[in-house]
């Protein structure tokens, strides 16, 4: 018997580090920008700048699962 993975297991396993990946990436950009950067409560900042980064945190928020559709979708 040959030592190895089925293709089918290593396949679903990179889709799980895949989606991981993406998703751990999503929620440190977004931290980083929202706690660290003070964009999300910060009063330095105009109102502008807020609501500029809420629509990006829904933007992105949008592309991240529309990317888990696809890639969990095949």
């Amino acid at each position: 018997m040959a030592f190895g993975l089925d293709p089918e297991v290593t396949k679903y396993f990179k889709k799980i580090i895949n989606s991981l990946f993406a998703g751990l990436m999503w929620l440190f950009i977004n931290i980083t920008a929202g706690i660290y950067f003070e964009l999300a409560y910060s009063k330095r900042y105009s109102s502008f700048v807020h609501i500029l980064f809420f629509v990006w945190l829904g933007l992105s928020l949008f592309l991240l699962l529309w990317y888990y559709y696809k890639v969990w979708g095949k």
